[in-house]
């Protein structure tokens, strides 16, 4: 329990900032699935649509500190490997 108007202040801004990276860490990770699913079902043109898609959420993910800019990077770049593999 908070013992001072600093401390209180923090909790109140620690909640909304988890909300709000919450959602964005789930929109990320539904973004990713997504492609995957598509990669699954060997859809070439659907994956690619989703991978501009999901390359966008990654990166505005990365700038805004909800994960780290490596890690975007290494999805977008697995992503992309995987649906190059399919369109061949």
């Amino acid at each position: 329990m908070a013992n001072s108007k600093q401390a209180e202040k923090r909790a109140r801004q620690n909640k909304a900032r988890y909300k709000l990276r919450h959602s964005q860490r789930s929109q990320t990770r539904t973004a990713v699935k997504a492609v995957r699913y598509a990669i699954e079902e060997n859809d070439a043109s659907k994956a690619s649509d989703l991978l501009k898609t999901a390359e966008k959420v990654l990166d505005s993910a990365a700038s805004k500190k909800v994960i780290h800019k490596n890690a975007a990077a290494r999805t977008k770049s697995r992503l992309t490997a995987a649906v190059k593999k399919i369109s061949k």
